[in-house]
């Protein structure tokens, strides 16, 4: 038994649907489907009812869900007593969230909430979207920090999961600039043009991937280099490698000084929402506190 498959028959049990829970998870349906088989075999029992969609959670799977839940909360709570990482009960917020996030975000909204509510202590880790949805399905964080489209599945359409908006902004092109500071990779040219992409399995390189789709340039970009963070596409860019779609968050400094500049219209761009994620259930009064301060300062 693999501990992804708990992690696989928790968000299936949320999502209520293979091909949604596959996508959260970052796999192939087919893919998924085959683990959540195989922990079945492991359990010796039939944990899913497949014959009624959306799908219900067997008497068994009900039993089953909370056992697995349990044992991933043990199993994060030994990890963290071994590195030395437990705080004092009610101390310390936890909050998942997208590497992009971590680096260009948090920072400036953390400040922002301790001029409101006081000192807040805060662990943060640094994530892929995918693995910032699983930290919360499975009780691994108290709050999700992530990038939202409306093209792209997450937690927003999921009751048990509400969210606040934090701030909007977009996924564009960027590229270094010639001397008359026009894009020196331009994607209004028909030149082809050096690409640093995302992985294809990540939130950002499905988004950009759209964009490419409906925009056609697949034949004008040339694929050039591949990572899934940000920062690494960016540092990229500035070094004149290529064109990346970068967060305008995550890239603000480099395009207002001129380092870097959009490489091409409006219709080459996609919206990013930034949200706060949490379950649906009462928490610790810290974890309450910040949820209403996000609440009150972004309505």
């Amino acid at each position: 038994m693999e501990v992804s498959w708990l992690e696989d028959f928790l968000t299936l049990a949320v999502t209520r649907n293979f091909s949604r829970a596959a996508e959260l998870r970052n796999v192939t349906q087919p893919a998924f489907s085959r683990r959540i088989r195989n922990l079945e075999y492991w359990v010796g029992a039939t944990l899913v009812d497949r014959s009624i969609f959306p799908i219900i959670l067997t008497p068994a799977g009900d039993v089953f869900r909370k056992t697995a839940q349990e044992t991933l909360d043990s199993l994060r709570n030994g990890r963290e007593e071994a590195q030395g990482f437990v705080p004092k009960a009610g101390e310390i917020v936890s909050i998942a969230a997208s590497h992009t996030l971590a680096v260009s975000f948090f920072s400036d909204w953390h400040m922002k909430l301790q001029a409101k509510i006081g000192k807040i202590k805060v662990r943060v880790v640094a994530d892929h979207v995918a693995g910032c949805i699983e930290a919360l399905i499975t009780d691994n964080c108290d709050l999700m920090l992530s990038y939202s489209n409306p093209a792209l599945p997450s937690l927003a359409d999921i009751e048990r999961y509400p969210y606040l908006t934090l701030s909007q902004e977009r996924l564009v092109p960027v590229s270094i600039p010639k001397p008359d500071k026009t894009p020196f990779f331009d994607l209004n040219s028909e030149k082809t043009l050096p690409l640093l992409c995302y992985s294809s399995n990540s939130y950002l390189g499905r988004l950009t991937a759209a964009i490419i789709e409906r925009e056609k340039l697949s034949p004008r970009l040339d694929f050039s280099v591949e990572c899934s963070m940000s920062e690494v596409l960016k540092r990229g860019a500035l070094a004149g490698a290529g064109i990346a779609w970068i967060p305008e968050g995550a890239a603000r400094q480099e395009l207002d000084s001129g380092a870097l500049v959009i490489a091409g219209g409006i219709n080459f761009t996609s919206p990013l929402a930034i949200s706060l994620f949490r379950k649906i259930e009462p928490t610790r009064t810290e974890v309450e506190k910040v949820w209403s301060a996000s609440m009150n300062n972004h309505r």
